[in-house]
């Protein structure tokens, strides 16, 4: 496998504490771990996800050493939203972005491809992040969040990922409403997907049977 895409249900959920997670665990398994932002919105002068991804790569990985956050993107826009509506001018080409998959894909054992927002958020009018994850045939990881609704997010993601037939495992970052999380959703989980594991415990047991 040469790359794993982070996504999660919606946007704010934690796919960059998870992926900074996932660099540690593996880069601590003999690893050498790679990163993409193929798209980040909200920036102004420095992508602030894809600058914190670089940092934890290069200590784990010196073909990236010299590289810059722009050089770990495909595209970046001022706006915090959605891609399409961040991109005013119509500018995004999904050859790009392919194009920078493969590329970083070659400088290390396996690259981490961290999503914006959630499945169904559109890329152009009628290409949607989910589009990309199947296009770039990529293992994918589905985070969700461990406040209330998350039931609902959860499955409604699941249903995507199945339906567009893409290979994928999730797990739960325990974060918002966390003290709540085991009378009003774990109860759910437990019982219906006995095998779900969260961001901080579970991780290794995940990565080793990635490569």
């Amino acid at each position: 496998m040469s790359s794993l895409f982070i996504t999660a249900t919606g946007t704010n959920v934690g796919k960059t504490h998870t992926t900074l997670k996932l660099i540690e665990t593996l880069a601590s398994q003999g690893h050498k771990v790679g990163v993409f932002k193929p798209i980040e919105t909200g920036v102004t002068d420095t992508a602030f996800d894809a600058t914190i991804l670089l940092e934890a790569c290069k200590k784990v990985n010196e073909n990236f050493k010299n590289f810059s956050p722009k050089e770990i993107t495909a595209y970046t826009f001022p706006l915090p939203a959605a891609p399409f509506c961040a991109d005013v001018d119509n500018t995004i080409q999904i050859k790009r972005i392919i194009e920078k998959h493969e590329e970083l894909s070659k400088l290390c054992d396996i690259l981490l491809v961290e999503g914006a927002g959630g499945l169904m958020v559109p890329i152009s009018k009628e290409y949607m992040m989910i589009n990309l994850i199947k296009e770039l045939n990529a293992k994918t990881l589905l985070v969700t969040p461990s406040r209330l609704g998350c039931i609902n997010d959860t499955i409604l993601s699941i249903l995507a990922l199945k339906t567009f037939d893409i290979d994928f495992d999730w797990c739960v970052n325990l974060y918002e409403d966390k003290e709540h999380f085991s009378e009003v959703s774990q109860p759910y989980y437990d019982a219906v997907f006995p095998n779900w594991w969260s961001v901080d415990e579970g991780m290794e047991t995940f990565t080793t049977s990635l490569l």
